[in-house]
């Protein structure tokens, strides 16, 4: 038997081409649940098996193609992959290189849009608490809308009828498409960073769900949901929801309904001052009638003998009372003259002065005191103080010690 020698290579390369040749294989759409999912995060390649009950097959989704999917593939979701079959020649093994993806039951932006509901709430994006509250009386109104349409004409009628004290700041943007989320994006922090208005509107008129797709894109979410100016979401008609909704301060169903919900009603603020300048008229009229009948009142005899008797009787008692101070007063200023008189008794008898008064002298060298002769020597200048004045001496020999003088 003459059988041709081939290599590994060679067999791998024969089987791709013959794959590659059938038509049938170029173009196949295959439903199965998703295993062994592996998502490189480096490359942007997607590798799984996509199986059934009976059987397996290789999966490989490149970046270009991966990028463009809505939602996140999950192992056990049951999909639809629609490629191309061929021969990875290195390990000799068939596969499927798949070009598209779609959800085998919902739609990939219905279970995207769940997806990513799921995670942001997880988040706490949508939380209650971080809603901020909308100004009552805005001084400006910034509106983050396409430049033309019917949303930004209705926005305007109801803002200048509702409120026309307000100022309104129109941030132009594209509202779909694959640009849309960084238009709106880019206008969203702009005027944030410019502080230049109190409350943001953002939003678009109805659509389909890919219409309005760019406000359930993540980035506008989480600008949304960052945003320090409060921020209302107007996107579609009443019955259509996006996520930038749910992290929105306030939801409107509708852009004419986020106009009202921005600012007061004119007609209903008149009415609430003509009210209140009614019920002020009335309770000063009604105050003024309690006064003038207080007054009445006092004006009669009886009323004025009570108060002047209760005058006199208050005087009465400060008389008392000044009485008793003044008595006070003075027994408190003798008690401390007496003190200070025996304080200054005290102090003249022990003052050297009365000693000096009695014949006795002070005798003083340097400035100081002398009070032994072994203090002194001859030739010292000394001074001696006497009751009434000093002389100032020299010793003219050497002083003499005499203990029994002492």
């Amino acid at each position: 038997m003459n059988t041709s020698v081939l290599t590994v290579s060679q067999l791998n390369f024969f089987i791709k081409s013959m794959f590659e040749a059938e038509t049938r294989l170029q173009r196949v759409a295959i439903s199965g649940e998703i295993s062994n999912f592996v998502s490189h995060y480096q490359s942007g390649h997607l590798y799984f098996s996509l199986k059934d009950d009976k059987a397996a097959v290789k999966v490989v989704m490149f970046r270009s193609n991966a990028s463009r999917l809505r939602f996140l593939p999950k192992n056990g979701m049951k999909v639809v992959v629609t490629g191309r079959v061929s021969v990875f020649e290195r390990d000799g093994q068939y596969q499927l290189y798949a070009d598209a993806m779609i959800p085998d039951g919902a739609g990939a932006l219905a279970l995207a849009f769940e997806q990513l509901k799921e995670k942001l709430q997880r988040e706490g994006l949508f939380a209650p608490e971080r809603k901020k509250p909308i100004p009552q009386f805005p001084h400006t109104i910034g509106v983050v809308t396409a430049k033309t349409g019917a949303a930004v004409r209705d926005i305007l009628n109801i803002l200048n009828r509702r409120w026309p004290l307000a100022a309104v700041l129109i941030a132009p943007v594209i509202v779909q498409g694959d640009q849309a989320a960084l238009s709106i994006v880019s206008a969203l922090n702009e005027l944030n960073a410019r502080h230049a208005c109190d409350v943001i509107i953002v939003g678009r008129g109805g659509g389909s769900m890919e219409d309005l797709w760019a406000f359930n894109e993540e980035s506008l979410v989480r600008a949304v949901a960052a945003s320090e100016i409060p921020v209302i979401s107007a996107v579609g008609h009443e019955t259509d929801f996006t996520l930038c909704d749910f992290a929105a301060d306030l939801r409107a169903p509708t852009p004419s309904a986020a106009a009202e919900l921005a600012v007061p009603d004119q007609m209903e603020i008149r009415a609430a001052l003509d009210l209140f300048s009614l019920r002020l008229a009335r309770a000063q009229t009604v105050f003024l009638t309690s006064c003038e009948n207080a007054l009445s009142r006092f004006g009669s005899d009886g009323v004025k003998r009570q108060i002047l008797h209760d005058i006199d009787a208050k005087m009465l008692t400060c008389d008392h009372l000044s009485s008793r101070l003044r008595a006070a007063q003075l027994g408190f200023i003798s008690n401390q003259e007496k003190v200070f008189r025996e304080l200054v008794a005290s102090l003249d008898a022990l003052s050297p002065l009365k000693v000096l008064s009695r014949g006795y002298a002070l005798c003083q060298k340097d400035g100081e005191a002398v009070t032994t002769v072994s203090q002194l020597h001859i030739n010292d200048e000394i001074r001696v103080l006497f009751r009434d004045g000093s002389a100032d001496c020299r010793m003219i020999k050497e002083p003499v010690y005499e203990k029994d003088d002492i």
